[in-house]
């Protein structure tokens, strides 16, 4: 059922505020630390403070932010709904793609599908990844191993040996190299040349998955890359497929890809240094989502992303 135009949940807004300096960065001093240009809202009237606006949260390193936190309301018809957007410096921040017990399994892998503890000096987040490996035709590359075949076509995050991210559709913007040390494919773009891809709403081929998936109204995530090269992490409850695109592509997205969807696959925590048992401390980007915000420090059966600091 629609969600409605009642008020949004106040825990579905991003919860993160303030940051703190980084151990072991490097210095990017030139990065500005200016955030991102504003966002203008989808839903006009009603305005909520600070839709739209971008706020530091995480780590910084030499007073940069390493990324910032906004969100956006997708639908004017459907105004409860939030979705929580993160852009990521990819100047400050590096990716390592972690591949899962199950998905896609065929370990042992040299993480064990977590994030061991000689890791977490410089973590600065994690986040999901897509669709089950049996739900889509697209594969997965890493560790100089093909578990799942690439696919032409396919919506894929290209991981290079630099720690930067790409996004694009395999075999036209990305294909096997030496520069490349992980890919994971799931399904088509959903965000092409800056706009969202037609046809999202009607799905014929079933490009964006299982018939009539993209009109339920249920948790979803998705990734872009913007003109800048930073990433864009988008994630909220009660969504339809188009919301996502739509959101991406108003954050500045020129190419993006759903991840994973439904109530406890989306995950996106920010990580800072603390003395506790897991030698950090974690935190959602918003209340509502589900599992614990560790839950990448120890062997998942999904793969997911980490993201350190330089």
């Amino acid at each position: 059922s629609p969600p409605g135009s009642g008020a949004p949940n106040p825990d579905a807004f991003p919860a993160l505020g303030g940051t703190v300096p980084a151990r072991g960065a490097t210095d990017r001093s030139a990065t500005s630390t200016a955030p991102p240009a504003p966002l203008a809202p989808i839903v006009t009237g009603h305005a909520i403070a600070g839709e739209g606006l971008w706020a530091p949260a995480g780590q910084t390193v030499h007073g940069a932010p390493t990324m910032f936190t906004t969100f956006l309301r997708p639908d004017p018809h459907n105004t409860s709904i939030v979705t929580a957007l993160v852009s990521l410096d990819q100047h400050l921040l590096r990716t390592v793609s972690v591949p899962g017990t199950i998905e896609p399994g065929h370990g042992p892998w040299a993480w064990d599908s977590g994030v061991p503890r000689r890791e977490r000096n410089t973590l600065a987040a994690t986040f999901n990844s897509g669709f089950r490996f049996r739900h889509i035709p697209g594969g997965y590359y890493s560790e100089g191993r093909t578990i799942d075949p690439l696919v032409d076509g396919q919506a894929s995050l290209i991981v290079h040996r630099d720690g930067t991210v790409s996004i694009g559709e395999w075999g036209r913007d990305g294909r096997l190299s030496g520069d490349v040390v992980s890919v994971r494919q799931n399904l088509k773009l959903i965000v092409d040349a800056g706009q969202p891809v037609s046809g999202l709403m009607t799905n014929v081929d079933g490009s964006w998955g299982a018939s009539r998936n993209q009109l339920q109204w249920t948790w979803r995530s998705g990734i872009g890359v913007d003109a800048q090269g930073r990433l864009i992490y988008a994630a909220g409850d009660h969504m339809r497929l188009g919301d996502l695109a739509s959101v991406l592509a108003r954050a500045g997205a020129v190419r993006a890809m759903q991840l994973d969807i439904h109530y406890g696959q989306v995950t996106f925590s920010v990580i800072q240094p603390a003395g506790t048992g897991y030698g950090v401390s974690a935190a959602h980007l918003t209340g509502t989502m589900p599992k614990s915000p560790y839950r990448y420090l120890a062997a998942d059966q999904r793969d997911f992303f980490a993201m350190f600091v330089r």
